[in-house]
């Protein structure tokens, strides 16, 4: 953001002189950043944000005010970070570490043949070629290294491919549309399903909004937006959008309260361009063989030196002993071995599809003792998926793998023919065209996570669903919405001609409200305590899988009442939303990718710490972490401990327990002593709930435990991570363009 960049967070605005005072500033600001988002927008009520704003929150703000603002902060776009030119690179490739001892080298040799070209008629021509041959290897090396990096750090051009380039803003009550960098703080912004957010917005008002937050929080459901405070936290509240994320669905009017790099995502970014990026363990290792080297020569050259003149040699041929004795003991060939052995290691892992940017990486890569590892997209698939449902008073296991080749369920049973018909015909999800030849897990779907992971699981028990939907017309629909938290269509019914069936799904509980009865074995059966509990036992069970849980009912209309024809009115509801027939509960999950399990066991075996860092909840986070291994069978968390003995948690002793799901909330108090404290006395361990600052600090801290750190992520969330790793492995295909600046 162009001139006032960072005044908002920065304590020290005003630069030092010297250049001590400017990298105690950088530090400082680097360190502000590192908090968590400090804001109280979402807090406000309309009133007091018009007030704060100075805007009309129906008209807008006026044409006038809103160049001046623009005036005051400049475009609303992020500042580039500031680059560095090729040929300085180039140059340090080629005079970088190891070269310049080899450099030295190749100088003493011309300076030891200008010596001997001075003295003799007829010089030998060795200590030419010599140095020739030294100054080659340096070139070609250097050439060689900068060339594989050249494909380097492109961290703010991705940032820029997400960022909107238009947005409909009200101005003098006026809707206009106009280039996203003239939005300002105070504007009027209306989004839309489909927009990019343009800046960081407070909801003032919606429709059915909502947004897929996962490249800045890491959860795979699209959020609910709406005006209501509902959370403390401004990245959990539900009246704040922001920059460049997705609106996914609905419509949302909101006032413009970041804008550039002041906005969440564009402190990411700072963050991530600001860091200082440690050096490699292979890089400190040569330095240290340099200075040993170079120490050994040295020694050795000047004792020869003086012994020669003590022996009586003139001094010039003294020197050119000197100069030999350090040439002999500069390692000219390590440098070109080292550098061919890691280019084929970087090869081969291409062949594996695994693009490594710098090759010191690769031996980094090899020294790793602790992985920190997002979860969604990275240790999952990114696709929510139905796991189990609940009918006949069972839970059935559904298939979850990627392939389709897991165990399926007995699909006999009446009632599934029920409750599947209510996910196809209460679900606007729709494939996209052209995919009939694609598997059906694969395919491309129009719609809700939740919604598209039903579409699919109904496609694959049932066949075509679009075929379903034609044999029972929709003819009315009430779409979900947060306040309800349910979902309803009517439709005619394709196995008698004159009636609807009403047919619902939403949160399990507000479901089971609305029920009198329950469909077992096809028959319907009066909702009583036990059937109720049992219910109760279902849904905590797969809520505790991590799982999220859909609860659907149906009741077919008499057709004496609703003939067919009959207008149903979804605002004055003249159609019965009691009293209905309770079927059962679908739940979904994002599943963990087939390959995880092993690859975790095998980096355990290894003696590698796996943690799972990740902004999704703590239950999901738990389920998956023991689904993958990381939590290992056995392996106890305090919560854990304390449900087993019966006992508070305040109780048990932490260090009893091996494993630790620690909460973002928790963490934003913890000193880093504390910190510490955790990542040493737990082996096990998930942190959840986490904010991109967070798993800054998570690195930060595992780095002072000593440990080498390879991060894996796949979001911009990610993105500060992955760069101050030693490590960082921008994962998967889906992964952002942001996180693909990581290292390998």
């Amino acid at each position: 953001m162009g001139r006032g960049a960072g005044r908002e967070y920065s304590p020290a605005a005003t630069t030092a002189e010297n250049g001590g005072g400017k990298k105690k500033q950088k530090e400082r600001e680097l360190d502000e950043l590192k908090k968590e988002v400090a804001m109280d927008d979402h807090k406000l009520s309309l009133d007091e944000l018009g007030r704060k704003y100075q805007v009309d929150l129906s008209k807008g703000l006026t044409n006038q005010r809103a160049q001046d603002i623009l005036a005051r902060d400049g475009p609303n776009a992020l500042t580039p970070p500031p680059t560095t030119p090729e040929w300085v690179k180039f140059c340090r490739q080629l005079f970088g570490g190891f070269s310049i001892l080899l450099w030295i080298g190749a100088i003493l040799c011309f300076l030891a043949y200008g010596i001997q070209a001075a003295m003799e008629d007829e010089p030998s021509n060795d200590n030419l070629y010599l140095g020739v041959v030294l100054a080659a290897v340096v070139i070609v090396t250097g050439c060689f290294s900068y060339y594989q990096e050249a494909k380097s750090s492109k961290i703010m051009d991705s940032f820029k491919n997400m960022v909107p380039q238009q947005a409909l803003v009200v101005r003098e009550g006026e809707k206009m549309q106009i280039n996203a960098e003239e939005v300002v703080v105070g504007d009027l912004v209306e989004v839309k399903g489909g927009d990019r957010v343009p800046a960081d917005l407070r909801i003032i008002s919606s429709h059915g909004c909502k947004v897929d937050n996962s490249s800045l929080t890491g959860e795979s459901e699209p959020q609910t937006r709406s005006p209501e405070f509902t959370h403390e936290n401004p990245l959990e509240t539900r009246n704040i959008c922001f920059f460049s994320t997705n609106c996914v669905e609905g419509t949302a009017r909101g006032i413009v309260i970041a804008t550039g790099d002041r906005t969440v995502m564009g402190r990411i970014a700072t963050l991530a361009s600001g860091l200082e990026v440690g050096r490699t363990p292979i890089a400190m290792e040569i330095e240290h063989f340099i200075q040993l080297i170079t120490g050994v020569a040295v020694f050795l050259g000047v004792s020869f030196f003086v012994l020669s003149l003590i022996l009586g040699y003139s001094w010039l041929e003294a020197v050119i002993f000197l100069i030999g004795i350090i040439v002999a003991n500069v390692p000219e060939g390590l440098l070109a071995t080292v550098t061919v052995c890691l280019t084929l290691t970087a090869k081969r892992m291409a062949r594996k599809n695994c693009l490594v940017k710098n090759l010191e990486a690769v031996e980094t890569l090899g020294s790793t003792s602790t992985i920190c590892s997002d979860k969604t997209g990275t240790l999952t698939q990114n696709r929510m998926t139905v796991a189990h449902m609940w009918f006949d008073n069972q839970i059935h296991e559904a298939d979850t793998t990627e392939d389709q080749s897991g165990a399926t369920f007995d699909k006999r049973s009446p009632t599934w023919t029920a409750l599947s018909r209510i996910a196809g015909l209460c679900n606007r999800a729709v494939f996209k065209a052209g995919q009939e030849n694609i598997s059906v897990s694969k395919r491309d779907t129009a719609g809700d996570a939740s919604e598209s992971a039903l579409l699919k699981c109904i496609e694959l028990s049932c066949g075509s669903v679009r075929k379903m939907r034609d044999r029972n017309p929709k003819v009315a629909e009430i779409p979900f919405n947060s306040t309800n938290k349910y979902q309803l269509s009517i439709h005619e019914r394709e196995d008698s001609p004159q009636s609807h069936v009403l047919v619902m799904k939403g949160a399990p509980e507000r479901i089971l409200d609305r029920c009198s009865s329950i469909l077992v074995q096809g028959k319907e059966i009066p909702l009583d305590k036990e059937m109720q509990d049992a219910f109760q036992n279902a849904y905590m069970e797969l809520g505790g899988l991590g799982e999220r849980v859909l609860g659907f009912c149906q009741l077919n209309l008499p057709s004496g009442k609703f003939p067919r024809g009959f207008r149903f009115d979804t605002d004055e509801l003249n159609f019965p939303t009691e009293k209905l027939c309770f079927v059962g509960l679908m739940s979904m999950i994002d599943p963990p990718r087939a390959a995880v399990p092993d690859a975790v066991g095998k980096c355990r075996s290894a003696g590698i710490k796996v943690i799972m860092v990740t902004g999704d909840h703590p239950i999901t986070a738990k389920a998956i972490a023991k689904g993958v291994g990381i939590i290992s069978e056995g392996n106890e968390t305090v919560e854990d401990i304390a449900a087993r003995l019966n006992i508070p948690v305040s109780q048990v002793n932490p260090r009893e327990a091996k494993a630790c799901v620690v909460h973002g909330s928790d963490l934003k108090d913890m000193t880093s002593e504390q910190l510490d404290e955790i990542l040493r006395n737990h082996t096990e361990i998930v942190f959840a709930r986490t904010s991109p600052q967070q798993k800054l600090i998570i690195v930060e801290g595992c780095q002072r435990q000593g440990a080498i750190v390879a991060v894996t992520g796949d979001g911009v969330n990610d993105s500060p991570a992955l760069k101050k790793a030693d490590i960082g492995i921008a994962m998967g295909i889906s992964g952002s363009d942001v996180s693909k600046q990581g290292h390998v």
